[in-house]
């Protein structure tokens, strides 16, 4: 038995990126910074967490150690990782810190070249893209047309979309488009439809996502994001691991948005659920269902969304307290020859300026059954995740990427 399991803990870096002074970057840690706070009681909120960030089951498999592999900084040097572990951190080489080139560089494939992007001002969007949208989307107008955090606009601009039925349209510092309309005076199959429609327009300014972003409540102190989000994602212009296993024949589970990130490409079943304790049984459940040779590839995005976005520090680090709790859960399902890691796309440190993600390395942390542990050191690359998938589950070598199990001497399969 061979399987894969790859959960993103999505924007939760580790600070330290060579290149973080060029993305404004330089000095964010979101692992890092969390834990200060929560160590100096910056983090502390009644009701929801107390004291020092406790994470002892990622600490088990060397989050320490890829913390300081990445920045220097040392979390908890009292516990040493499980000689099982797999652990380091890697350096993205992707042009942007966004999700599509995060998770695709993971998965063996970096981004090389430069994604479109709408300026910093009012309005952000071309006038003959706005036109198009209206005309061909067939909506009385747009509201927004600017840069903005999602649950800022929507009580922005909520009411007056609920009066006017004008969809609320903007946008970040990430290469993506972000609709926002209400799930029932709007409809939601409806805003799936123009988030399509906009797709099409979009393509030759080469934008990364269009994000429909549905949401309920009548006010403004009532209004609420929904979970029924859906990414229009460019597909990947090469071949991924993805790919390179579903035309193998093997099986690829996608459970979060993934699926979305990927445009459904190499992609054999889609689960999805509401929140990261959902999406934590999602995840289960497809490594129970999960044969030889196939992959679980999960996202848990309340991390970013909900927290990170946010600027949420006791937030954030209470996210990752309980997702630490259920870690044993996913361990216990491993069986003889099984690999799972854990990583993250991008960061987003909660006690950053704004409310984008930050340019960081990300960890590196696993285990396999039957496998030999170590110290991977700082990769050079997201890819070297995917190309050690790919080995390990006995596929070609691709084109980007170098595995590491001759780093660690491991074993690509054990039967």
């Amino acid at each position: 038995m061979a399987r894969a399991f790859l959960f993103v803990l999505d924007s939760f870096g580790i600070g330290g990126a060579a290149d973080a002074e060029r993305y404004g970057d330089a000095g964010a840690d979101t692992f890092g910074h969390i834990a200060l706070a929560c160590a100096q009681g910056h983090a502390d909120r009644e009701g929801l967490r107390k004291g020092p960030l406790a994470v002892p089951n990622m600490v088990s498999l060397g989050l320490d150690r890829a913390a300081e592999t990445a920045t220097g900084f040392r979390f908890d040097g009292s516990k040493i990782p499980l000689a099982t572990a797999i652990h380091g951190a890697a350096q993205e080489v992707s042009s942007g810190k966004d999700t599509p080139s995060g998770h695709w560089e993971i998965a063996g494939l970096p981004v090389r070249f430069d994604w479109g992007y709408f300026p910093q001002t009012v309005p952000a969007f071309p006038a003959a893209l706005t036109e198009a949208m209206i005309r061909e989307g067939k909506v009385p107008g747009i509201l927004g047309d600017c840069h903005a955090a999602g649950i800022e606009i929507i009580e922005r601009f909520g009411e007056e979309h609920i009066r006017s039925g004008k969809p609320i349209c903007y946008t970040s510092v990430d290469s993506v488009l972000q609709i926002a309309a209400h799930e029932a005076h709007f409809g939601l199959e409806r805003l799936y439809a123009f988030c399509k429609t906009v797709r099409g327009l979009v393509d030759p300014l080469n934008i990364g996502r269009v994000i429909a972003r549905p949401f309920v409540g009548e006010t403004v102190a009532t209004f609420e994001r929904t979970y029924n989000r859906r990414d229009y994602a460019v597909p990947p212009p090469e071949p991924t691991l993805l790919d390179r296993l579903t035309q193998r024949g093997s099986k690829v589970f996608a459970v979060g948005k993934i699926g979305d990130i990927f445009a459904h490409r190499g992609i054999s079943e889609v689960r999805k659920a509401a929140g990261n304790m959902a999406m934590f049984d999602k995840a289960l459940g497809a490594m129970d269902d999960a044969g030889d040779g196939d992959l679980v590839f999960a996202n848990f995005v309340d991390f970013d969304t909900e927290f990170g976005h946010r600027r949420d520090v006791a937030g954030y680090a209470a996210a990752l307290e309980a997702f630490d709790l259920r870690l044993p859960e996913a361990l216990a399902k491993l069986k003889q020859g099984d690999l799972l890691f854990l990583t993250a796309d991008h960061g987003n440190d909660p006690t950053w300026r704004g409310t984008d993600h930050t340019r960081e390395r990300i960890p590196v942390i696993g285990v396999g059954q039957g496998l030999t542990g170590g110290n991977i050191g700082l990769r050079a690359t997201f890819a070297d995740i995917g190309e050690t998938v790919a080995e390990h589950l006995g596929l070609a070598r691709g084109r980007h990427g170098t595995s590491f199990y001759a780093t660690i001497g491991g074993h690509a399969r054990i039967a």
